[in-house]
Parts: structure tokens; sequence; C-alpha cells
């Protein structure tokens, strides 16, 4: 008996081996980097530069300081809790997000549910990606392009940012650049005069969208591709592509420049902003906290948005990356460290963009609440602007761009590489040594795809994308993730598993078990609940979509959310008994080959345990939260009682009647 279950211990890991040789466990430094990355690239203000999410743009109001706190809270309650999770399980399995979900295989639609998340927001981050390299290239010019309104591109409504002064002193700007006051006229003619006047725009907002999105009516007018940005969304693609083409290793060294550099750079404007007029405006508004707002629930919930899309959890990257990990990595620490460098980055960025916003504001003489924009308007109007406005502008905005490029891709490097890692861990006597086609043909995908970004559409249909693709379908992600580990798997074997690759209980031990089983699950319900009755329908710059497009966006939410049950059907169909009970049953407890990767770890995780044993055979066994309670009255024994020879490894067998070894 002995004799054969050394041998099922050796023959187990042989497919999963293959995955080691070829990068698992070897790239614990630079995976904890590009998880830093990730996590630091779509954190606070930063955020709203790079995705030009709703969410994230909340704090630039009058309750900017005061949304910390509900921020740093949310943080523990929901982040840090759903980071450390994902880190721990694709470290303890070195699995992708589909594999990984051997421990549950009923559920195995929510791996598929994030891979479809990350390739939706792959498809359009890229073209942010282009946007910036545009504009990095276009910096180098004599005269920045957005710096004045005498260009063809421009309109009658393009009045340098005194017009905004005029606006804002409750003026109207005619078409000849004089600002007219109530007082000038009667209120009739005044209030005429203003219903045909021009809204005021910067040159740098008609220079986005009207020189270099050539954005259309509606989203109804494709109206033909811009080569220009074809052409930047090409060489994007290709940069990534190339950096993906080694596989993670490649990737793991080119994230050590794409993680540093944007905190040299911020440092830099930093520094440069603090030097400016009227920075001390900006950041007495970035620290004034209006404390009546804490009282509304409004704060409380876009706060708990924020960081739940600041650590970016359910989009399978953590997963991928800590799939990398050696099996001993202390992933508690790693997730503490990112979580909190996360929280203290975004009130960092926070002194770099106050502190610009606060010039804006000195320069027109206006409030700083009435300087700010949100969305892509904020990485592409309004800080252009600010660099044209600056000593040296082509110096300024060749550094502000080129960390937009940075940041972009080492979230973009994540992104794919949760698409690759999980074509490659499906297929992997096809694809395990040969990934360059994965890579190359996935990217091309993602390019094709892409190509109607270009068009002057684009925008309005990447805001449809970003807005529907990663809202509500990682939310639900997220739930069912966070109640399928606690109370199908079982919190106390998870917590277990951690045990086994920490060597040592985590602490506070209670803590990680009530966030996990109770607290987590219900605040990611009430954000559900939240944000549903916050929704409305999509818009930009003034132009609702029409239905279908909000029916199309709907589409790309459910299409990630369908995969868990369409996937849990599949499963029940193909799974063999008589009765669907029975398969239920089977199909909720791990499959034979989850467990640790390497015949090392899995004989350590067997000396290790201590948990409940079968009565009859005396195999660790994987308990679910209904169970536990009969376990405990059954089957907990001492572990001198038996021969942990005899065991195969802790929680490799479905608690199905099998036969012993």
């Amino acid at each position: 008996m002995r004799n054969s279950t050394k041998h099922s211990v050796k023959t187990r890991p042989a497919t999963r081996m293959s995955s080691e040789a070829t990068g698992r466990g070897s790239w614990t430094l630079c995976s904890r980097a590009s998880v830093m990355l990730s996590a630091w690239e779509t954190c606070g203000a930063f955020h709203t530069c790079v995705t030009g999410m709703e969410e994230a743009s909340e704090p630039v109001d009058k309750t900017v300081c005061a949304f910390l706190i509900p921020y740093a809270i949310m943080l523990f309650f929901t982040g840090l809790p759903l980071f450390f999770m994902e880190l721990s399980f694709g470290q303890y399995a070195s699995l992708g997000p589909i594999e990984v979900w051997k421990a549950a295989p009923l559920f195995q639609g929510i791996g598929y549910g994030m891979c479809m998340v990350s390739f939706f927001i792959g498809v359009y981050y890229n073209m942010i990606i282009a946007w910036a390299i545009y504009y990095m290239i276009a910096s180098f010019s004599k005269v920045l392009p957005w710096g004045s309104c005498g260009n063809d591109w421009n309109t009658f409504a393009c009045n340098k940012l005194s017009s905004t002064n005029c606006t804002a002193h409750n003026g109207t700007m005619m078409q000849n650049g004089t600002c007219l006051y109530v007082d000038d006229v009667d209120t009739a003619t005044f209030l005429n005069l203003t219903s045909v006047s021009y809204k005021p725009k910067m040159p740098s907002d008609e220079y986005f969208h009207n020189y270099v999105l050539g954005i259309s009516e509606g989203i109804d007018y494709i109206d033909g591709i811009r080569w220009e940005l074809a052409l930047c969304l090409f060489g994007s693609w290709v940069l990534v592509a190339l950096c993906l083409w080694k596989g993670i290793k490649t990737s793991g060294k080119a994230v050590y420049f794409t993680a540093l550099f944007p905190y040299v750079v911020l440092t830099i404007l930093l520094v440069r902003g603090l030097t400016l007029p009227g920075a001390s405006k900006g950041i007495h508004f970035y620290l004034s906290p209006d404390w009546k707002r804490l009282k509304e629930a409004k704060v409380w919930g876009d706060a708990a948005v924020q960081i739940f899309f600041s650590l970016s959890p359910c989009w399978g990257g953590l997963i991928t990356l800590a799939s990398y990990n050696k099996f001993n990595n202390n992933c508690y620490r790693d997730a503490l460290v990112v979580s909190l460098a996360n929280c203290l980055t975004s009130f960092y960025a926070g002194f770099v963009i106050f502190s610009i916003i606060g010039f804006m504001a000195h320069t027109l003489g206006v409030e700083v609440d009435q300087v700010a924009d949100k969305g892509a308007g904020l990485a592409f109007v309004a800080y252009p602007e600010a660099m044209s406005q600056l000593p040296l502008p082509q110096l300024w905005s060749v550094l502000f761009f080129s960390m937009l490029v940075t940041l972009g891709m080492g979230t973009q490097f994540t992104i794919m590489q949760t698409v690759i890692t999980t074509i490659t861990d499906m297929f992997p006597q096809h694809f395990r040594k040969r990934k360059w086609i994965v890579v190359i043909g996935s990217s091309t995908v993602c390019f094709l795809l892409g190509l109607v970004l270009c068009s002057r559409a684009g925008m309005y249909l990447l805001q449809l994308i970003d807005s529907y693709a990663a809202t509500w379908s990682v939310l639900i992600i997220g739930f069912t993730e966070c109640v399928v580990i606690s109370w199908v798997y079982g919190i106390d074997n998870f917590l277990a598993n951690i045990s086994s690759m920490l060597q040592k209980d985590i602490w506070p031990y209670m803590y990680w078990k009530i966030m996990w089983k109770y607290v987590t699950p219900v605040l990611i319900l009430f954000i559900l609940v939240f944000t549903w009755f916050d929704f409305s329908p999509l818009e930009y710059g003034g132009y609702d979509y029409p239905g279908w497009a909000d029916g199309v966006g709907w589409c790309l939410s459910f299409a990630s959310i369908l995969c868990i049950p369409i996937v849990a059907f599949v499963k029940v169909y193909h799974e063999p008994g008589s009765t669907i009970l029975s398969k239920l049953r089977r199909l909720i407890k791990p499959e034979r080959s989850w467990g640790p990767a390497l015949e090392k770890h899995q004989r350590l995780v067997m000396e290790q345990t201590q948990g409940f044993h079968d009565p009859a055979s005396h195999r660790p066994m994987l308990i679910s939260e209904s169970e536990l309670p009969l376990a405990k009255h059954h089957s907990r024994v001492n572990a001198m009682d038996f021969d942990s020879s005899h065991v195969f490894a802790h929680g490799n067998e479905r608690l199905a009647s099998e036969s012993t070894f």
C-alpha cells in the first residue's frame, strides 16, 4: 500500500511540472513588482488618467480629503481581503484563473468570466496607450499643437483659458472673443445671446476631439479609420508582444522600468508643481475635508467602488501573477505591502494633481473645483492645457505622456499575460513550448478588434466598453468567488492552504475568517446594489447614447457573468452519475489533481496536515462549511494515529466514496 501511494505522488504532477519548468515558481520578485505596478497603475487619481472611469473621478470635488477616510476603511474590508484571497489561491496551486478552479469544478465558469473581462479590457486599454503615444510624439514639436486656437481644427468656440474665467463670473463668451456680462445689456437680450453663443472650449479640448479623434456626431457614425491612431495602436501592440515573447520572465524584467519610472516622473512633477503660483491653493483644497459629507451614503459607496477597482481583483491578473510565485513565497506580506502602497500612492499622487490644478485655478482666477475635469478629459484635455502653461512645456509634456505609456504598458502586460496563461494552461500539450504562437495570435486578434476604436466613433465605443465590461461583471464575479471559496471550498480549508505555504498561521486568524465569510461578500453585495440604484444611461460630452448602445453594453457585462451558470450546466451534464444531486456533490469537491504543483510541496502539505481525516482511509479531507459540524463530531483524529505516508496530499480527493490507495 505504501509503495502504491508513493507511485501516485510521483506520477500525479507530471503535466504540472512542465508548467513549473517554463517559468512558474522562478519569478517571485518580478511577479511581486508586476502585482505592485498593476495595483498602483489603477489607483486613485492616476486611475482616472489611464482608464477614465467615472467612479475614479469622484474625489475631484469638495469631498476629496473626506473621501480618503472611507477609501482607507474600504481598503481593509473589501480590497485587501479580495487581493490576498486571489494571491493565495493562485500561488497555492500554481495555476491560472481557469485551471485553479479544480478546487471547486462546478464553479470553473468564474475563471472563464475573469478571462473574458481581461480580454475585453485588453482590447480597449491599448487604445488609451495609443493616444498617449500620439501625444508623446506630438510633444516633440517646436510649439505644442494644443497650445493655441489659430489652427485648422479649431472652431469659434475655441478660446484660451480666459473664457473659463468669463463663464465663472456669470458671463458668456461671444464668437469675437469678448466677454459679455448681464449688466452690459438688458436681461432679455443677455438670455437670447447666451442661448445662441458657443460654449467656450479650451484649445486642448478641440485638439483632442476635433484633430486627434476627429470625433463624429455619435456612435452610429463610424466614418472610417484614423490611420495615425491605427499606427500608434499597432506600435503599442508590437511593444506588448515583444515584451511577452519570451514569456513571463521577459515581462518581469520590463516591469522593473514600468514600475519605477512613474514614481520618478511623479516626484519631478510634484517638485515643479509646488513651485508654481497657486499650488498652495490646490493643496489646501485637497487637504480640507467637508466632514458633513461623510454622512452621505454616496461617498461611502463611491469609496467602496474605487478601492475595488484600484486593486483590480476579479480580472484574473492577480491569480495569474501569483501562480508564478514560489510555493513558500510570503504572499501575506505582498498583499499587505501592495495594498497599503496603493492607498499611499493615491494620496501622494493627489498632491501632484492638485498642485497643477491649483496653478490652473490661479491662472483663470476661479475656484479649484471649477477647473478639474474627469474621464478622458483629465488626461488628454486638462493636463495638456496645464503643461502648455508651464515653462519648457515640451519637456513636461514628454515626461507626463511617457509616464502614461509606461503605466499603461505595465497594466497591459498583466492583462495579456492573464489571457496567454489561460490559453497555455488549457492546452499545455499544444502551446506550453510554443507560447509565442499564443502571444502573436492574441495580440493580432486584439489589434484587429481595436481598429474600430480608431474610427471617428472610437471614443463613444471605448466609453461603452469601459462602462460595462468591467463594472457589474467584476462585482458579481467577486461576490461569487468570495462565497465559493469561503462556503463551498471551506474557509478552514483555505486558511489551512495558506498556512501550509507560509508554514505558520496567518495573524490575525479570526479577522481573515470573518472578512472572507461575512464582511467582504456583504460589502460587495452592498456595492452592487448601490451601483444599481445609482445607474444612469451612458452619456459622453453631452451626447446621450441611444438605447441600443446601452443594450450592447449590458450584453458585454452579461457575457462574462453568464460563463458561471453555462460552465456549471456543462459540468453537470458531462459528470457521470444517476442523479443531479450526486453530480453536484462531486463537482463541489476538489479534483484529484488539486493541490501544490511539485512533489516536494505535496509532501510538505502532507507533513503539516493536522486537520480532519476520513475515519476509514485516514486521508486528509476537504470539507464544506455545511459538513463542518458533522466532521468535528465524527472525523477528528490525532495526527499521531496514522501513517502520513498513506496520505496522497491535503485535499487531493473529492469526498465521494472512492477506494483507498
